[in-house]
């Protein structure tokens, strides 16, 4: 089975940084692309950033300029640098994978982690 763990989350104050991670084993043939998302307390669930193998990536607006994506293939693990971070990025933050087994694509989620900024 696939297993993402995430860690890095905690409590810190506006404009403070942190450094998310997200590592992923398990019957993984191929990583196609390692994300993170965030869902805040009465809202939806959104993108903040995603990397893909191929070398693309995306941010959310909101994030970008102070947060960084980045991974280590060999080690299948994604890192989100956060920094100068605001209250508006309270929430919980989830480790999305997307990958290939048995010539199948599957998507993945982690169980997520809290992230509190206070002001």
């Amino acid at each position: 089975q696939v297993q993402l763990v995430e860690s890095g989350g905690g409590l810190v104050q506006a404009g403070g940084s942190l450094r998310l991670s997200c590592a992923a084993s398990g019957s993984i043939f191929r990583i196609d692309a390692m994300g993170w998302y965030r869902q805040a307390p009465g809202k939806q669930r959104e993108l903040v950033a995603l990397i893909r193998t191929i070398g693309s990536s995306n941010y959310a607006d909101s994030v970008k300029g102070r947060f960084t994506i980045s991974r280590d293939n060999a080690q299948n693990t994604v890192y989100l640098q956060m920094n100068s971070l605001k209250p508006e990025d309270t929430a919980v933050y989830y480790c999305k994978l997307n990958y290939w087994s048995d010539y199948k694509f599957y998507e993945y989620w982690g169980q997520g982690t809290q992230v509190t900024v206070s002001s």
